[in-house]
């Protein structure tokens, strides 16, 4: 899983646009673990993980959570929760973010509000996974036709 993932790669997986990768990775809200862009004509490389911020943050725009909110709670699950990404379940109402790390801890990353949409980490881990498999088995099935035609010269 850590040979990472080019741009376009990781908008298809996590069903965001290149525009919006772009406008993240360029203001910092999610900068690519494996390889930033350094000038033109190089290209971002995001890791796994990078996949499942990317899609925490889309699912919390879907929710109708503003920008700056997530942003916010990004800040503090990376610096303050300090917890493998799996183990937190995030919840919203759209005008708050907490993060339930156990059965008897929840989190207001804002301090307001009350939660009631939930993200269960683990779940978008398992999601990504099966979606990455999926295409490394199309772009198998695509090189093998390409390799028995050339033989077959």
């Amino acid at each position: 899983m850590d040979e990472g993932f080019r741009g376009p790669q990781a908008c298809a997986i996590v069903g965001i646009t290149y525009r919006q990768l772009d406008y993240w990775a360029r203001t910092g809200l999610v900068r690519p673990e494996l390889q930033d862009a350094k000038g033109s004509g190089t290209q971002r490389l995001y890791s796994f993980t990078d996949l499942v911020h990317l899609r925490v943050i889309k699912s919390l725009l879907d929710t109708g959570v503003a920008l700056p909110k997530i942003r916010k709670a990004i800040r503090y699950i990376a610096d303050e929760l300090k917890t493998p990404l799996e183990n937190v379940t995030l919840m919203s109402d759209g005008r708050s973010i907490y993060a339930a790390t156990s059965d008897s801890e929840i989190v207001d990353l804002l301090r307001k509000g009350q939660g009631v949409f939930a993200i269960a980490l683990g779940r978008v881990y398992g999601e990504l996974k099966g979606a990455v498999g999926r295409i490394a088995e199309v772009a198998a099935e695509a090189v093998l036709p390409a390799a028995s035609q050339a033989s077959n010269l």
